[in-house]
């Protein structure tokens, strides 16, 4: 059945699948399994995984929130700030489709729109074009990389700096490793939680039983302790055991 599937219900549901297991698992098989229809019933609105994927990057990107012309800030500098905190926001919400918006080229009308407003601020503020042709882009580029940083999966800690050498780098490492995202803790930390649970080192260790020699087969004491060069065929070393032996 696909009663009500439409390409936005799609891109809802791939970005709800996508953010509980990853996108090293997804696929249109599992997004159809999880809507509970044919994988056909989905190429019929969005034509394939690559268009899906940009499905699932308009939809993150229309969390971003837009002020209605005549509401919330006016100047480009505070018009840039919102950009950047609304952006940030939608990052940590979704760490693990993040990636998509920095390794796929966004040209969506959602993407644009959000070139768009900080643009028009800046043109109404009287910046020359020049200026106002780079500023966005290199707003967005810092965001990436920036955010890229803080929603891997696993984000290595600051090292430890010498105090003496380097004091503002040694008294800023305990808040970078404690606020990689707001609260200290990452979004998907419960998936992470449960994936160290299930390979926990108290786990009871698996007991394997030693080799016990077939009836009949004579083998040599200490054979079983002798380290064969590894080239060597099985046949060899049954004639090098029988010679040992006498």
């Amino acid at each position: 059945m696909s009663a009500g599937l439409d390409r936005e219900r799609i891109a809802d549901a791939a970005v709800a699948l996508a953010d509980r297991d990853g996108l090293e698992v997804f696929g249109v098989r599992r997004l159809a399994q999880e809507l509970g229809v044919d994988p056909m019933s989905i190429h019929h609105h969005v034509k394939g995984k690559a268009a899906l994927l940009d499905a699932m990057s308009e939809a993150v990107l229309a969390e971003v929130a837009t002020v209605p012309d005549g509401d919330g800030p006016s100047g480009w500098e505070e018009v840039a700030r919102r950009t950047a905190h609304e952006y940030r926001a939608m990052a940590y919400r979704h760490p693990r489709i993040f990636p998509l918006l920095v390794t796929r080229a966004q040209t969506s009308p959602v993407a644009v729109s959000a070139l768009e407003r900080p643009a028009a601020a800046m043109r109404a503020a009287g910046l020359p074009d020049r200026t106002v042709a780079d500023a966005p882009l290199v707003l967005f580029g810092f965001l990436n990389g920036h955010l890229l940083e803080r929603t891997i999966e696993e984000p290595g800690a600051m090292p430890a700096f010498d105090a003496t050498a380097y004091p503002a780098m040694a008294a800023l490492a305990p808040a970078h490793n404690r606020l990689r995202f707001p609260g200290g803790v990452r979004p998907d930390a419960r998936h992470r939680a449960g994936r160290n649970r299930r390979s926990a080192p108290n786990r009871r260790p698996v007991r394997r039983r030693a080799r016990q020699p077939r009836p009949g087969r004579r083998t040599h004491p200490s054979s079983s302790s002798t380290r064969w060069p590894p080239h060597w065929t099985r046949a060899t070393r049954r004639r090098c055991t029988r010679a040992s032996s006498g």
